[in-house]
């Protein structure tokens, strides 16, 4: 799973842009990934806080990011500093929620589980801001 929050400079918007996959994400799932989020972003400009997992750091990485400064810039987060990603806080969310003490069978029923968190989520806005407002950082 691959999950990202977009919000707007101004603070008027929040969106989640969430993928599941199978297999583990590596740095080319996750520059498939970066490339629909631009997708779904209509090429606007992103600011991408990047947390130290090894494939944000990898070559491959790298080399996407550097071709891809005409609407990417990247802010790598401190190491070992995951409440300062408001990601983290939507994790936490969903394992608070829909996946809460759910004995689950399958993958298959996690992935269900899981998106109907995305759903719950995405409805509910303010929650994307809730998730930055824990960070303490500000757009």
């Amino acid at each position: 799973m691959a999950a990202a929050l977009a919000y707007r400079p101004d603070g008027s918007a929040a969106r989640l842009v969430f993928q599941i996959r199978p297999g583990a994400y590596n740095d080319a799932a996750l520059i498939e990934f970066l490339t629909q989020l631009r997708r779904q972003l209509k090429g606007e400009p992103v600011i991408l806080l990047l947390d130290g997992l090894p494939s944000h750091r990898s070559r491959a990485m790298a080399a996407f990011i550097a071709s891809q400064r005409s609407w990417l810039t990247v802010e790598r987060l401190p190491a070992y500093a995951p409440e300062l990603n408001p990601v983290e806080a939507l994790w936490g969310n969903l394992k608070g929620q829909e996946l809460a003490n759910r004995p689950c069978d399958t993958l298959d029923e996690v992935v269900e589980a899981t998106r109907a968190g995305v759903v719950r989520i995405r409805r509910r806005r303010s929650l994307a801001f809730a998730f930055l407002r824990q960070t303490g950082l500000r757009l």
